[in-house]
This record gives structure tokens, sequence and C-alpha cells, in this order.
């Protein structure tokens, strides 16, 4: 007997990819203008209180553009560089100040925002439980319906718990940001969901 079992939890904190693109004629220049911005980003979010430990490099790619003409070999006119960092915000109410901070400074993306919650493995349990309760009831009228009563439980499988995915984000340009008025971050609530499988006994009723 199948069931599903998912319970509702409230994110407490989130993590976020941020990146700094730049372009220049050179790779050492690309380079070096990439360095001054991701460090008055990172700057920007230790002074709104991130510890070090909250931020750290997931991605440096340092790349050439070329220009592409019919019959001719491509012309080689500058390299791309871009860092990014992921950012851990344990303050749900710093994740419009984070991000309005570092396109302030200089970052030009917003690759991945994840809300996250600190008691999904409470969650998960309860869930269980719930598909559980409901597989038993199937299987008790599932058991009257054919004349008789379930017994034991004779075999129970739980798949693995599933929580949202990282939510996309569109890619955010850097711009002018009031300094009273943040970005405005709904996270809402999460699902946390089991299915599982069960094998239960069946006694035959009198005939």
């Amino acid at each position: 007997m199948a069931a599903h079992g998912e319970v509702k939890v409230n994110p407490d904190r989130a993590a976020i990819q941020i990146s700094v693109h730049t372009r220049a004629p050179t790779a050492a220049a690309a380079a070096a203008e990439n360095a001054r911005k991701q460090k008055a980003v990172i700057d920007a979010l230790r002074a709104l209180g991130l510890a070090a430990n909250d931020i750290s490099t997931v991605n440096y790619n340092v790349f050439p553009e070329q220009r592409y003409e019919a019959n001719r070999e491509p012309v080689l006119i500058g390299y791309n560089v871009t860092n990014t960092v992921h950012v851990e915000v344990k303050t749900l109410t710093l994740i419009g100040p984070v991000i309005d901070a570092a396109l302030a400074k200089g970052a030009n993306m917003v690759t991945s925002l994840q809300f996250l919650a600190s008691n999904t493995e409470n969650a998960r349990r309860e869930a269980i439980t719930s598909a559980i309760r409901k597989a038993r009831a199937d299987a008790d009228a599932a058991a009257q319906a054919a004349g008789g009563s379930i017994g034991g439980l004779l075999e129970i499988n739980i798949g693995g718990y599933f929580t949202p995915p990282p939510r996309p984000m569109m890619e955010m340009q850097a711009r002018a940001v009031s300094q009273d008025i943040a970005t405005p971050i709904a996270p809402g609530e999460q699902t946390v969901s089991v299915d599982i499988t069960t094998r239960w006994s069946f006694t035959a009723g009198a005939r």
C-alpha cells in the first residue's frame, strides 16, 4: 500500500549566489577589475554583519570573447571574467539588503536564491508519520472491502524526502539603491514530502 505525506515548514535562512562579471581587452585587465568589484561586494556584505565563513567562492571563470565573420578567422575582441560567491544569509530580513548592497558595489548577476529551514528533519519524520497513517487507513478500507481485516505491518519502504529546489532568478543589473527601501523578498512556506510503500498481513473473515 503506497501513501504520501507532507508537512509545511517556514524557512529561517537563505542561500544566494551572486556574481560579478567584467569584460576588458586583456584577461589581466578583466581580472583586475573583477577583483576590485568583488572585494567591494564582499566588504559590503561583511558590513551588514555576515561572517567570513558565510561567503565562499563557488566559481571563477576566465574566457575569451571573439567576433565571427563569414569566411574569416575569428577575431579576439576581449576577455570576460565571472566570479561567483555563495552567500549564507541566516536572518531572512537581510536578504533584500544583501542583494541591494551587492548590486550597488558591482555585482551584476544574482543567479539563485534558495530558502532553507533548519527543522526539515523533524518535518520529515512528521511526514513519514502522516504517510503511514494514510497507508494503514487505506489498507484497513481495502481489507474490510475484501471481507477481512489487516494484521501487522510486514514491510515498509521509505523513499527520499523532497524539499523545493533553488529558486532561479533573472539576471539583475547593478542599479542605484535607496538606503531605506530594500528589495522585497517573500520566502513563503516550504513543503517537505515523503512517499512510502507498505505491506500488511491480511486475515480473511469467517464465511
